[in-house]
């Protein structure tokens, strides 16, 4: 009998994956991004003048459409700050998260 648990969509011993390797996480963790981000990203709307240069430079595409300017979802933002960074206007800045 095998040592792991098999992950509902991945069964190792079909795969054939030998017995014998590091063991695979088979539990999906439930955390998002934004769970453990310790900064975030802030639109300053009167400056924004929707550009896409932050949508297009998120690493994890979190960046969502409005009429008029971009925001963010912050339960997949991970606070990296690439968006301010590249920012030609100046819109975004990055404040500390409240704990």
């Amino acid at each position: 009998m095998s040592r792991h648990q098999s992950y509902p969509l991945f069964n190792l011993e079909q795969a054939g994956v030998p017995d014998d390797l590091c063991p695979v996480a088979t539990v999906v963790s439930p955390m998002l991004p934004g769970d453990w981000r310790s900064m975030r990203p802030v639109v300053d709307r009167d400056k924004c003048v929707k550009c896409a240069v932050c949508w297009l430079y998120c690493p994890v595409q979190c960046v969502e459409e409005h009429a008029a300017w971009f925001d963010f979802n912050l339960n997949t933002c991970k606070g990296c700050g690439i968006c301010a960074n590249e920012c030609p206007q100046r819109a975004i800045t990055m404040i500390g998260e409240v704990q």
